[in-house]
């Protein structure tokens, strides 16, 4: 529902993982076996000769500095840009203005109200139910109109559709304090706190 790119996550974290697991296994047979020892001195070395000859042949003339060097930092800027980038797509959608509308009454204004109040309301009724086991609310911008994501995590044994329709009731009597309809997700999500709550929970 927000702006998080999770698709491109899920890939990134891959790519991570993996090379983090082949950097593991690497280290543990060179450790553990000689003829990967062997074999890894013998690669890196040829490696080593091809980069060192790279940058020989690559050198500005009559000085000893290669202009390789320069192109490994504008790399390393663009990829910290990436990196600035991709951190400031985590998380957005979060909309802080629920209702506004134009008041064409005597004095003619704008009313808002903030997404806050819908969220502590919401989380005040739900937070002294026994048969939740956590409950959070917030504000997302959905196809340009804001909408509340509601998350609750009912206990074991708990009925998910009747705890829907419970808070589908509140929304509605949140609709009609507010005189506006909201658009709204209600997630209803299983966990480890769920399983192994304390002793009250319902069954």
């Amino acid at each position: 529902m927000n702006g998080t790119p999770r698709i491109l996550n899920r890939v990134l974290l891959g790519i991570l993982g993996v090379k983090l697991l082949a950097t593991g296994i690497l280290l543990i047979l060179l450790a553990s076996v000689p003829a990967v020892g062997t074999w890894w001195q013998d690669w890196s070395a040829g490696v080593w000769s091809i980069w060192r000859d790279l940058f020989e042949r690559t050198r500005f003339p009559g000085r000893a500095e290669s202009w390789l060097w320069i192109v490994v930092v504008l790399a390393l800027l663009l990829l910290i840009g990436a990196m600035v980038a991709w951190v400031a797509q985590q998380g957005k959608g979060r909309a802080n203005v629920l209702v506004s509308e134009e008041d064409p009454g005597e004095v003619p204004g704008n009313v808002r109200i903030g997404s806050g109040v819908a969220e502590q309301a919401l989380r005040a009724a739900l937070a002294d139910r026994q048969d939740l086991a956590g409950t959070t609310v917030a504000t997302y911008e959905f196809r340009g109109e804001p909408a509340l994501k509601i998350r609750i995590q009912p206990r074991h044994g708990v009925a998910p559709h009747r705890l829907a329709a419970e808070v589908s009731a509140l929304v509605e009597a949140l609709d009609v304090a507010l005189g506006q309809r909201t658009l709204v997700l209600i997630h209803v999500a299983a966990g480890a706190r769920s399983r192994f709550g304390r002793a009250e929970r319902v069954r």
